[in-house]
């Protein structure tokens, strides 16, 4: 349902000079549609098929793209564009968000032009300060099948994108993948019809304005992957219905598409599509806070949610739980996990979670025997320490009503579940029916091996984080992850919502001191690195991934880290560059945390504290040590006061990083 728009005094002013923010040229078969700042114009031509095409500050940034829907045995989107009626809306208002991964309060401010044909369909524009994003209706009496969407994204000649391009995978088609690629950068042109890439994307070169392209609201309707468009840029792909699945072998299996359909959704006749979104920004510190997806989403249809607990919690899969200094065999057993539940107390953390092995992978009832759950469950809560349990997803949909009832039952408030690996219409509903299921119960969910949220945090505020990203793990089995790589998820991965990383990995290598070691896992840059991300990341749920038994022996870091809200007031981009630099400001209450990151190239900085109120403030600041270029895990601890009016100087070494907490000095 499309949100209803009081007509308050105020926006009826506004309205009044709604002429000059849309105007149809030479009748209404070319329409125009501005930002309410002027800056972004949408030129929508319904001569020869429906194209359009955005310029930015004067500039041409998008060429025009073709819209498009085909509807088997019906009459396609484009075979009548008589237009019926074309209506105006603008809208101004503030989205209250439930768990705030940026910012409590949200604007939602917009110029939209809704275009309702004689054919049964309807295409709505909206223009943003900071992006543009359109999306089509249907309106048949029955059911339909989609055979094909046309989505195209023409970008300037010669134009540079920065895209994951999907890996091959052995015994399944090309739309099977656990959405954790590296992002690549390649000329639009050299990209093939055969090359896939999936959401968020980013398009634009060196200092020139960014558009990142990604959709929204995605409800009963496959996923948008990306290719080439014979080198003029983009287009969409989507996975088609799959009509026979087969569950596979090993260690953790799960349903892989045998067979699949012509057709990619059967639907209702009379439905919203999935918002396709383009990001826009005149310089890269403008992404990161950039929360286009969020707004466009779908609201939640709950009302309660107080029960949403976000905090930092512990996750003991990636060190293999090899923990020292203990009396007790380290393993899946209760003495281990009573021992994280201790961890999470000294420290203030929220919550442990028990990852794969707590049961037998393919029956949530059948209990790894080391383990007493009673025991556990009982010990977590008199210490005040929540509980989060892994599943497989195949699994979980087998058994998922009866699964929840005994989670509840062990106070458990947190489900991950893994494995999805696709973004067919049919694996897109089950997301839905698995967060559903959950609110009704009162349980978080994140969703492994799957795709980015694209809003669906908004519509699900229990889904509360989401993977989507090659993050922490890698570091078992790879190279993959680069303090580059970090650099580069704040403005890609990142616009589409919230992600699992797992930061925290305390075992900190220079790129050529690097291995990739089981068990005894480290990561390329520095210590601080790491701590910043759990303030440049959103995840309003964030697993410390690090060795408890070496956090023990660091309480003064540990305690900072535990200090480090996962939601915020307000966000504030002060410094970045795409896959080189951050800076970021997060307020919390009365307190403000920053948090910066660098990639391989040491760089020096004199942050104003403007953001700050009058103060004065008390500043705890972790920084990158003196010697963390030779030695990545040195670390220092600094205290000062500081007032707005002052500027504070900091140098990150090579893969480096710092946090600072800014509490207001007590008079």
């Amino acid at each position: 349902m499309l949100p209803v728009i009081k007509r308050s005094p105020i926006v009826l002013c506004f309205l009044l000079f709604w002429a000059v923010d849309w105007m149809p040229v030479h009748a209404a078969d070319s329409l125009l549609l501005f930002s309410p700042d002027k800056k972004i114009r949408v030129s929508i031509s319904l001569t020869n098929g429906i194209h359009y095409g955005i310029d930015f500050m004067g500039e041409r940034l998008l060429q025009p793209s073709a819209i498009d829907l085909f509807v088997e045995d019906r009459r396609p989107l484009t075979a009548d564009l008589r237009s019926k009626t074309i209506k105006n809306r603008f809208a101004d208002r503030t989205i209250i968000s439930p768990v705030p991964e940026k910012r409590i309060a949200v604007r939602d401010h917009y110029n939209e032009l809704i275009i309702t044909f004689r054919q049964p369909y309807t295409l709505y524009f909206r223009a943003y300060n900071d992006g543009v994003a359109y999306r089509l209706q249907t309106r048949f009496n029955d059911s339909i099948i989609i055979t094909d969407e046309v989505a195209e994204f023409n970008l300037n000649k010669g134009a540079q994108v920065l895209l994951p391009l999907l890996q091959p995978r052995e015994g399944v088609d090309r739309f099977h993948t656990s959405f954790e690629e590296l992002y690549t950068s390649v000329r639009v042109d050299s990209l093939k019809q055969d090359t896939l890439a999936y959401t968020p994307v980013l398009a634009g070169n060196d200092d020139a304005p960014k558009v990142a392209i990604t959709e929204s609201d995605l409800y009963d309707y496959p996923g948008m992957f990306l290719t080439g468009n014979g080198g003029a840029g983009l287009k969409g792909v989507f996975a088609p219905y799959p009509l026979a699945e087969t569950m596979t072998g090993g260690e953790f299996p799960q349903l892989i598409v045998s067979k699949r359909a012509k057709y990619i959704a059967r639907s209702e006749g009379s439905r919203l599509l999935p918002w396709r979104v383009l990001m826009i920004a005149a310089e890269d510190k403008e992404l990161p806070g950039n929360d286009l997806v969020y707004r466009l989403a779908t609201p939640p249809t709950t009302t309660d949610h107080s029960w949403i607990s976000p905090g930092i919690g512990t996750d003991e899969w990636i060190i293999g739980i090899n923990l020292f200094n203990v009396s007790f065999k380290s393993g899946v057993n209760t003495a281990t996990y009573k021992y994280y539940i201790d961890f999470a107390r000294s420290f203030g953390l929220e919550r442990i979670m028990m990852d794969a092995g707590w049961s037998n992978y393919q029956d949530l009832f059948d209990i790894n025997p080391n383990l007493n759950m009673d025991t556990i469950s009982a010990y977590a809560k008199e210490n005040g320490i929540r509980l989060s349990m892994w599943t497989l997803c195949s699994t979980l949909d087998r058994q998922l009503d009866s699964a929840l009832v005994q989670f509840s039952k062990w106070g458990v408030d947190f489900i991950m579940t893994d494995f999805m690996d696709r973004d067919d219409q049919k694996m897109v509903k089950f997301y839905h029916r698995v967060a559903a299921a959950c609110a009704s119960r009162k349980i978080m969910v994140m969703f492994h091996g799957a795709f980015p949220p694209k809003g669906f945090n908004r519509t699900y505020p229990n889904a509360v984080t989401r993977e989507a990203v090659l993050g922490s793990e890698y570091n078992i089995w790879s190279n993959k992850v680069t303090p580059g790589h970090d650099l580069t998820l704040p403005f890609t991965r990142m616009l589409s919502g919230p992600l699992d990383y797992e930061p925290g990995i305390l075992d900190n290598a220079t790129k050529e001191q690097f291995r990739a070691i089981g068990k005894k896992v480290m990561t390329q840059g520095t210590r601080c690195h790491q701590l910043a991300m759990f303030v440049v990341y959103d995840s309003p749920v964030q697993f410390f991934s690090g060795n408890p038994s070496q956090a023990m022996l660091e309480p003064q870091f540990m305690e900072l880290l535990g200090t480090i809200p996962t939601t915020w007031d307000e966000t504030k981009i002060l410094e970045g560059k795409v896959g080189k630099h951050i800076i970021t400001a997060r307020k919390k209450g009365e307190e403000w945390f920053l948090g910066g990151m660098t990639d391989w190239e040491p760089r020096n900085f004199s942050i104003p504290l403007s953001f700050l109120s009058e103060g004065p403030y008390e500043v705890i600041m972790c920084i990158d040590g003196v010697n963390a270029d030779q030695y990545p895990a040195d670390y220092a601890f600094r205290n000062i006061v500081v007032k707005s009016s002052d500027t504070v100087p900091v140098r990150m070494s090579a893969g480096g990083g710092f946090v600072m907490r800014f509490k207001p000095q007590k008079q």
